[in-house]
């Protein structure tokens, strides 16, 4: 039997669902206890930077949201394609869940926790006004990344769905698009998210996310 821990409204554990779900692979979610400093709880004792999601698979501890999908894809197969067979469309995949990884998804971290009175732990709570220089460095970042995805977009394609690539893409531009909207300057990566939100995969994190919403440091927008 798999464990998964993290929480429903963390976009990397999200990462870890998408994948599960595409291949109904069985596993038991074991959610984050709220009332207690991440440092303190499972995750943050196996995992070397105290971070979610971690996969315990028979005994056996798998940390990174890229590498529980790898696992995934090796060791409990399903249909969907989590990694190409090709090993040339492998390595694109791969590029592109760093891409998504570090560029949207860690620029648009790099804004919420703009509000927080630290990155590190989080517990100790918000700032009155957020880091104004922060804001506007993850601003400009997501910028580069969206443009750079839109004309990429444009010459090359996708692993079909779900891929590792879907897994990352997902999150990343859900949230970092209430940040910073991709607009319609990029119709190629619009149309890319609006895509990937319509999977029922991820449908189901975002339904199962909603809740939380009120957690969301600048305020989660009326819409998704």
């Amino acid at each position: 039997m798999l464990d998964l821990h993290g929480h429903l409204f963390s976009s990397y554990t999200w990462k870890a669902l998408i994948a599960l779900y595409a291949n109904e692979t069985p596993f038991t979610f074991v959610e984050m206890e709220g009332d207690k400093p991440l440092h303190q709880q499972f995750c943050g004792k196996v995992h070397p930077g105290g971070h979610i999601p971690v996969l315990v698979d028979d005994g056996n501890i798998v940390v990174e949201a890229t590498s529980i999908v790898e696992h995934l894809a090796v060791h409990h197969p399903g249909p969907a394609p989590l990694i190409p067979a090709h090993p040339a469309e492998a390595v694109v995949a791969r590029m592109m869940d760093r891409v998504f990884d570090n560029y949207v998804m860690g620029n648009m971290q790099r804004f919420v926790s703009s509000w927080f009175i630290s990155r590190d732990r989080p517990e100790q709570g918000l700032r009155e006004t957020p880091d104004a220089g922060e804001q506007d460095a993850a601003r400009m970042r997501l910028y580069q990344a969206y443009d750079w995805l839109e004309d990429w977009l444009g010459s090359n394609r996708l692993p079909p769905h779900i891929s590792l690539v879907s897994c990352a893409a997902a999150p990343s531009l859900f949230y970092a698009d209430w940040i910073e909207p991709i607009g319609a300057s990029r119709p190629r990566l619009a149309a890319l998210r609006t895509e990937l939100l319509a999977l029922p995969e991820v449908a189901r994190c975002i339904d199962d996310a909603r809740p939380y919403r009120e957690y969301f440091p600048p305020g989660a927008p009326d819409r998704d």
